[in-house]
């Protein structure tokens, strides 16, 4: 059984995940019992019938157009991972750490977003979109500027607070091979994020940001002519964004997850800004990218 942690959370399991930090970075007192138990092996017929779509959840870990296995999440504690025959372990854990640990999390209680985000002035700040829209890229155009990431893609927050608190996840970030080209990273250097897709991962051991973090600021990732942050969403709007780039929503559909979801989104439309940030598509124009949003925390103002 390996020991990790991620996103507060302290994690057994019968898998491998080189992703993830080692449990023993979490402070002795939480290490007593695991929150969450990874498991490999059949999810039977007891398990499927008992499936409500809510805290007991069956779905399936799909590849394009098939599927590698199944999956059961339970009371945000456990998953159970079955492959299918035959299905390597390096094409599950994305899967797992995906749709997966999403459900999980969102179990948990908490706000799960298509989010990479870094940390800044004692806060958070997060780049929202779905895969391909340069979130990664851009999370590590920070990191080589020496910020510290948050997390990859799937973000936590812990809505029942006072502020929004965003949950670090683990220190890796996906790039495909131009993008990690252009950061100055070798990318015959780095893994496969499995063996059915091009897309690198690069996993680092500095500038990973452990501790829980305020979520101060949001923006919405946009394609544009020229980079440019447009101001603060209406809050229908920005609600509306928050709705589009949830995780695990199509999966959690109980009424009682449906009306969490919807409340914590309109709350933290209530807490912070949230952006629209429309960019160039171009690698070469990434660092006036970073610069522009730079100033824009700097001085807290919003150009067209």
């Amino acid at each position: 059984m390996f020991a990790y942690s991620a996103y507060n959370l302290y994690i057994h399991s019968e898998l491998a995940f080189p992703e993830l930090m080692p449990g023993e970075t979490m402070p002795e007192i939480t290490r007593q019992q695991p929150d969450v138990v990874i498991s490999k092996g059949q999810i039977g017929d007891f398990e499927s019938e008992a499936a409500d779509g809510g805290l007991r959840l069956v779905g399936f870990l799909k590849l394009e157009n098939s599927t590698v296995g199944r999956f059961l999440v339970e009371f945000g504690h456990k998953i159970v991972v079955e492959p299918d025959p035959g299905i390597d372990e390096d094409l599950l854990r994305p899967f797992i750490l995906g749709p997966a640990l999403a459900v999980l999390l969102r179990q948990r209680g908490l706000l799960v977003l298509h989010a990479s985000s870094i940390a800044v002035k004692g806060g958070a700040i997060a780049f929202l979109g779905h895969s391909g829209w340069g979130k990664s890229t851009l999370a590590e155009a920070f990191h080589t500027k020496g910020y510290s990431i948050f997390t990859d893609d799937v973000m936590a927050v812990k809505m029942d607070t006072d502020e929004p608190i965003v949950f670090p996840g683990f220190p890796q970030v996906k790039l495909w091979s131009d993008a990690a080209t252009s950061l100055g990273h070798t990318p015959e250097n780095l893994p496969l994020l499995h063996s059915m897709t091009e897309k690198l991962v690069y996993r680092f051991s500095e500038g990973f940001c452990e501790k829980p973090l305020p979520l101060k600021r949001l923006y919405v990732l946009d394609k544009g002519t020229q980079h440019s942050i447009e101001e603060p969403l209406h809050p229908a709007n920005a609600f509306m964004e928050l709705v589009r780039y949830s995780r695990a929503v199509n999966l959690l559909q109980t009424p009682d997850f449906t009306k969490t979801h919807f409340d914590q989104c309109q709350k933290l439309v209530k807490q912070i800004s949230v952006c629209r940030l429309r960019r160039q598509f171009s690698l070469d124009a990434l660092p006036d990218l970073v610069k522009l949003i730079e100033e824009d925390i700097k001085q807290g103002v919003y150009t067209r």
